[in-house]
């Protein structure tokens, strides 16, 4: 009987465990019946939010966890934190949006452009200014914004895709254009205009920055650097091409309108100013 009993008795038990307790549980005991009713145990999980504003470091932490964790917590970093900035600078008026792994790295891909003539609209080479009449950029951007100290200091690195253009024209000082230290009359060679591209497919940059949360949705971003956008092809027109021009400073046999064109498109393609294209952007984020 005894047997029977504890046979019993850990049957119910293990039929409890295993449905949660859901039905009444009979156990026999010298011809008497006793039903036990188990209760349900009720565990409580809170989720964690996945990202908390620090206002001390001005920083979201994300707790999401590593990207690679697994498909939930792939899903949960691709969405969640995500924001979106917009952004104004030397690489033209654009937006990214961005990915937090972690309180210290962020992946973004963005898009910069449009006529940046309206943000810069000169530039120097050498003794001759340019003005830049057209520039049509579009420079699409993947990259990942660290912060080392998980702080608001930022350091940025990624890849540009870039398609600039330039319309310029030239500015002579004074009478004179002057290349290499030899002086064509600015009269006889009448306008220089021409074109201007980077040769590069693939763009990387580099910048440092900062960026303050000034709420838990809220920030801005202020950022300064270089893209290596390789060498430029240049094409300059004179506007009296079969001119002969006057020159001063140099034993130089008569010259028409078209080689001093030529010249001053050799100096363009040799400025670094071009090769390594400055970065300067201030924008503002929000974090949904």
């Amino acid at each position: 009987m005894k047997l029977i009993k504890l046979t019993a008795i850990s049957a119910a038990v293990l039929a409890s465990t295993a449905a949660l307790a859901a039905d009444p549980v009979i156990v026999v005991d010298n011809n008497d019946a006793v039903v036990y009713e188990a209760k349900p145990v009720a565990v409580a999980y809170q989720a964690e939010p996945a990202y908390v504003y620090n206002s001390d470091a001005g920083i979201v932490r994300n707790t999401t966890g590593a990207v690679f964790g697994g498909t939930k917590t792939f899903f949960q970093t691709a969405v969640n934190p995500a924001s979106v900035s917009a952004e104004v600078g030397t690489l033209g008026y654009g937006a990214n949006i961005g990915w937090s792994l972690n309180e210290k790295t962020e992946l973004q891909a963005g898009w910069a452009g449009g006529d940046v003539s309206d943000i810069k609209d000169d530039f120097d080479v050498d003794d001759i200014n340019y003005d830049i009449d057209d520039a049509d950029f579009s420079n699409p951007y993947l990259g990942v914004q660290m912060r080392p100290a998980a702080n608001w200091f930022t350091v940025g690195a990624g890849i540009i895709v870039p398609d600039n253009d330039f319309e310029v024209t030239a500015s002579a000082e004074g009478p004179n254009f002057r290349i290499d230290n030899i002086d064509y009359n600015a009269e006889d060679v009448g306008t220089l205009s021409g074109t201007l591209e980077h040769r590069n497919d693939l763009a990387p940059y580099l910048t440092v920055g900062f960026r303050p949360n000034i709420s838990d949705r809220w920030g801005v971003f202020g950022e300064i650097g270089a893209a290596y956008m390789g060498k430029t092809d240049a094409t300059v027109r004179s506007s009296n091409p079969t001119q002969i021009v006057r020159v001063t400073g140099g034993d130089e046999l008569p010259v028409t309108g078209a080689e001093v064109a030529r010249r001053a498109e050799s100096e363009l393609e040799d400025k670094d100013w071009l090769e390594w294209l400055p970065i300067v952007k201030l924008g503002a984020t929000y974090r949904f």
